[in-house]
C-alpha cells in the first residue's frame, strides 16, 4: 500500500495550479464599515452607522465610506482616523493594499439642536 503525501507536503502540484482565495467585494465593504464604526467610537444620536462601498482589482481595494458626524467636532481628525483604521483593518484582514479611502460626510448632527429641543439655533 502506497503512503500519501506527508502533512504539509504539496506534492508535485505547482503553486500557480493550487488555486487562490478570492474575497468578495461585499465582505471587504463590511470590514471597512466595521472599521469606520470602530474609529468613530459612536454613531451620532439619530444617525445611521457608516456605510462602505468597495472596488477591488486584483489585491487592491479602493474604499468609499459614507458617514454621519456630530457637530461641532473636529471633522478632519475624525475623517483621518476613519481613513487610517479602514486601511489598516482591510490590509490586515483581507490582505489587500488600500491606496485610497474616500470619506464622505453625508450629514452633521448638531449637539445643540438635540439639547435645545424645539428652540431656534443661531
Amino acid at each position: 500500500m502506497a503512503a500519501g503525501p506527508a502533512p504539509g507536503d504539496r506534492g508535485s502540484v505547482a503553486a500557480g495550479e493550487r488555486g487562490a482565495t478570492v474575497i468578495a467585494d461585499r465582505v471587504v465593504a463590511k470590514i471597512a464599515a466595521r472599521a469606520a464604526r470602530e474609529a468613530l467610537h459612536a454613531v451620532p444620536e439619530g444617525g445611521s452607522p457608516p456605510h462602505a462601498s468597495v472596488t477591488v482589482h486584483r489585491d487592491i481595494a479602493r474604499v468609499r465610506v459614507t458617514l454621519e458626524l456630530d457637530y461641532p467636532s473636529d471633522i478632519g481628525a475624525q475623517c483621518g482616523a476613519v481613513r487610517r483604521r479602514v486601511a489598516e483593518r482591510v490590509e490586515a484582514l483581507a490582505g489587500m493594499d488600500v491606496p485610497e479611502v474616500a470619506v464622505l460626510v453625508e450629514r452633521l448632527h448638531s449637539v445643540h439642536s438635540r439639547s435645545a429641543g424645539q428652540g431656534r439655533i443661531r
